[in-house]
């Protein structure tokens, strides 16, 4: 499922959801259905070894082992 950000019309608020393609969101702070998909900026891949390193160690002191190879999720 993509990660997709929406403005909420009820509390006027932007939030980030997990939506499956077919789902209608609701808001998570209010339950509004009012929502409105917002664009989102395309990043650039990153070439920087240091850069990604330093975002892998921030990712695994948090807990997140998503941006982690196979081989390196069990270190």
């Amino acid at each position: 499922m993509p990660l997709y950000s929406f403005h909420c019309k009820k509390c006027d608020s932007d939030v980030e959801l997990l939506v499956d393609a077919d789902a209608t969101p609701t808001c998570s702070r209010c339950g509004g259905r009012r929502l409105t998909r917002l664009m989102s900026r395309v990043a650039a891949p990153g070439k920087s070894r240091s850069y990604a390193k330093t975002m892998r160690t921030q990712a695994s002191r948090e807990g997140h082992t998503s941006n982690f190879s196979r081989s390196e999720r069990g270190r």
